[in-house]
């Protein structure tokens, strides 16, 4: 099983160069960056762990110039969005963006997505009906899909909806890079089973992580798909049970991601030693 690290991606978080380096030096397999482009100063939707809203969330850089700057320090660290917000972006540039990282970095992007929580955030810049997010997720990642793998690419969706465009380069991957879908409730982990290239939930929303695989592989298998064909990865919120990790391991999970705890994200020079207390583990995991 992979070990990768996520982060804030705020300027009170180590740079992105030296942070990459840092994990690729230390076995690593990647580095996940979040997204937020903006929060509204007038919200009513709730912070889903509950109380205020911490304050990095306003504060967060762009993934991908970050993940660039990732790229150029790095040789083999893959660069991973966690997660992106897809419907927040023009359709177009956002493509173009994903597909030039990929080129750029040798083909080392994975894009973690989801619909996201803060509705007036999505409202800002999405025309569509937030009670609608999981439909018009589904249609940009297929809009983006044909952006990525067509010589004339067109879409037309009930909410997305282009004729023939040229939309190069494509990605370096063939198909363009896997899409994991970042999901916790039924919904969103049906969209996940259907359409995307794995399914990345967080630990705490899996009181029993066992049945959840199995749950979402059999889900995979009722919607036509080979289960062996989606992967599993996990954002570790509890970084201190060793026994977690190695019980993902065993059931097959392709990647652990873990971060620095709420509760540390105003302690950056936590960042490092947390790095290389996980990167002892990592022989263990793959054992």
């Amino acid at each position: 099983m992979h070990l990768a690290f996520s982060s804030m991606n705020t300027l009170a978080d180590p740079p992105p160069p030296e942070l990459a380096r840092a994990l690729e030096q230390r076995g690593f397999e990647s580095l996940w960056y979040g997204e937020h482009s903006h929060i509204p100063c007038s919200r009513k939707t709730p912070y889903p762990p509950g109380g205020e809203l911490p304050a990095p969330y306003s504060k967060m850089m762009d993934p991908y110039v970050s993940l660039m700057a990732a790229a150029a320090a790095t040789t083999t660290l893959k660069l991973g969005t966690g997660i992106a917000l897809l419907m927040e972006r023009d359709i177009f540039s956002q493509a173009k963006t994903i597909a030039s990282l990929d080129r750029l970095s040798g083909g080392r992007v994975i894009i973690g997505t989801g619909v996201g929580w803060n509705e007036e955030e999505f409202s800002n810049i999405n025309p569509h009906p937030f009670d609608k997010r999981y439909a018009v997720l589904r249609e940009t990642v297929a809009a983006t899909r044909a952006l990525w793998t067509e010589d004339e690419a067109e879409y037309h969706g009930d909410y997305v909806d282009f004729d023939p465009v040229w939309a190069d380069p494509k990605p370096l991957q063939p198909g363009g890079p896997k899409i994991y879908m970042g999901a916790m409730g039924p919904l969103g982990i049906r969209h996940a089973a259907r359409w995307a290239d794995g399914w990345y939930p967080v630990d705490i929303g899996l009181p029993d992580a066992a049945q959840a695989v199995s749950d979402f592989r059999e889900l995979v298998a009722e919607c036509g798909r080979n289960p062996e064909e989606v992967a599993i990865n996990i954002q570790i919120m509890d970084t201190s049970n060793l026994d977690k990790l190695k019980l993902y391991r065993d059931l097959g999970v392709e990647r652990a991601t873990v971060g620095v705890a709420v509760d540390m994200w105003d302690k950056p020079d936590q960042v490092m030693p947390m790095i290389d207390r996980f990167a002892k583990l990592i022989p263990e995991l793959n054992d």
